[in-house]
């Protein structure tokens, strides 16, 4: 096979690290989905930017489905709980760990050239309907999300940082917020909506 010209941003394969080609293609696979499209994705995009053949990528995922999944439950699902789960799980408050995160994504978007959205949320609308596993994947990352700032809710009003309301509802209003305001911002092409949602949910979260 020709030698491929290497893709900016990503290092070589070495072809004896099974588990390092594994990790490449969920790398490649999640950026691309997030760029393109989990649909608009060929495979060949995926082992051109990958740098490996197609026999690897078999060796490790049965086709593009098992692929997508191994993306939602390792690199998306992992992103949800380091840029959300985890600041807000680590903040003295439900308050101060929201409002940190909508000003971090909100900065990083401000450095990007183009805002893409959230990768959770894309890929929710191109495939929760489409698909019965994808939906249950989807859902699974969902779930937690909502349960772990619920229990952040829980453990302010026991402290009575925050005054005792039902904590299920008001987590999945935040995500939804949240979601809806990257989708905002995903059109606008700026992080305006996040900046713009943000006091009111701060009301909403205040002692």
């Amino acid at each position: 096979m020709a030698a491929k010209k290497k893709k900016a941003g990503y290092m070589p394969a070495r072809k004896n690290d099974p588990e390092g080609v594994r990790a490449r293609f969920l790398d490649v696979a999640a950026e691309l989905f997030q760029s393109r499209g989990y649909c608009a994705t060929g495979m060949q995009a995926i082992f051109e930017a990958a740098g490996v053949t197609a026999g690897a990528f078999y060796h490790h995922f049965v086709g593009k489905k098992d692929l997508g999944l191994a993306v939602i439950e390792e690199r998306v699902a992992v992103e949800v709980e380091q840029t959300w789960i985890a600041p807000v799980r680590e903040a003295k408050s439900t308050l101060e760990g929201v409002t940190a995160v909508f000003k971090n994504i909100a900065a990083q978007l401000e450095a990007r050239s183009a805002v893409r959205g959230c990768p959770l949320n894309n890929l929710t609308l191109e495939l929760a309907f489409a698909d019965p596993e994808f939906q249950g994947s989807l859902a699974r990352v969902f779930a937690n999300w909502q349960s772990e700032i619920e229990a952040k809710l829980k453990q302010d009003m026991n402290e009575q940082l925050l005054p005792r309301s039902k904590p299920g509802p008001l987590a999945a209003y935040i995500i939804a917020v949240y979601s809806g305001a990257m989708a905002l911002c995903k059109v606008q092409q700026s992080p305006a909506p996040l900046l713009q949602c943000l006091p009111e949910l701060r009301e909403r979260l205040a002692p």
